[in-house]
Order: structure tokens, then sequence, then C-alpha cells
């Protein structure tokens, strides 16, 4: 059983993805111990009661937010910054758009085709660093 680590209610089964008492998502918050429900500080490393940490450590392979913010900003039309989260699809996207406008900028199309690719990667990067997006393609957090 787990415990909600915003308000301290048991979540009613393991795949709850939302407290039923506060409407936090699951593992939100600081103030309660996930694994006992009890109150814990929020700077506090190991809940006092039962021993398990507060904190997720954060994986080996953790992302930048700031490395991908500027990625997607400076290099975006190439979808560098998709590359670098795991998002293929989209980064073969971004890229193939902007090699094909490069030959068919004599046409109006190609001019387009660079200029849709560059909005869409700034909004991202703007995104990406305002923590709209944050996390990458494996469902990691972007560290800061």
């Amino acid at each position: 059983m787990y415990f909600c680590k915003n308000c301290g209610e048991a979540y009613m089964t393991d795949e709850a993805v939302m407290c039923v008492k506060c409407g936090v998502a699951k593992g939100q918050g600081s103030s309660y111990c996930h694994n006992c429900g009890k109150p814990v500080a929020a700077d506090t490393a190991v809940c006092m009661n039962c021993g398990v940490p507060n904190k997720k450590p954060v994986p080996a392979n953790a992302k930048s937010k700031v490395a991908a913010g500027l990625l997607a900003i400076f290099l975006g039309n190439f979808g560098v910054h998709n590359f670098y989260l795991g998002y293929v699809g989209k980064a073969v996207t971004q890229l193939v758009l902007t090699i094909l406008g490069i030959p068919l900028c004599c046409i109006v199309i190609g001019a387009l085709m660079i200029l849709a690719a560059w909005v869409w990667a700034l909004i991202e990067g703007i995104m990406i660093l305002t923590g709209s997006i944050n996390t990458d393609a494996d469902g990691n957090p972007l560290t800061d």
C-alpha cells in the first residue's frame, strides 16, 4: 500500500495515478512518506518512521533540461533536441523538413518548410525550459 506524498491519504490501488482526497498526481508532494503515510519534513532524505528514502534518486541517464532547451533553440531545425531526449520520430520529421526545405528554397514552399521546423523547435525549446516538457522519451524527468 502506498500513501499520497501531499496529504498522507492511502491510495485505493497501487495502480492509482492520483490521490482521490487532494487530487495531486501520484509521487508529487513532499509532506508525507509514500511508504507509511507519516508526516516528514520536505528536506528530509529518509522517513524517520520507516526508513524509506523520501526522494527518488536521480537516474544515471537523466538528461539536462537546460541542454535540451538550448539545443532546441539553436539547433532545433535539425531535431537535435529530440534526438537528445529520445523522441526519434519527431527528430527525423524536423530533420527531413529542414533538409528538403534547403534545396526547395528557390520556391516558396522550401522557405515555409524551414520556417515551420524552426518555429516548431523554438516552441519546444521554450516548453522545455519552462517545464511544460519535463520528461525524456523513456519517462525519466529532466534535471535542472
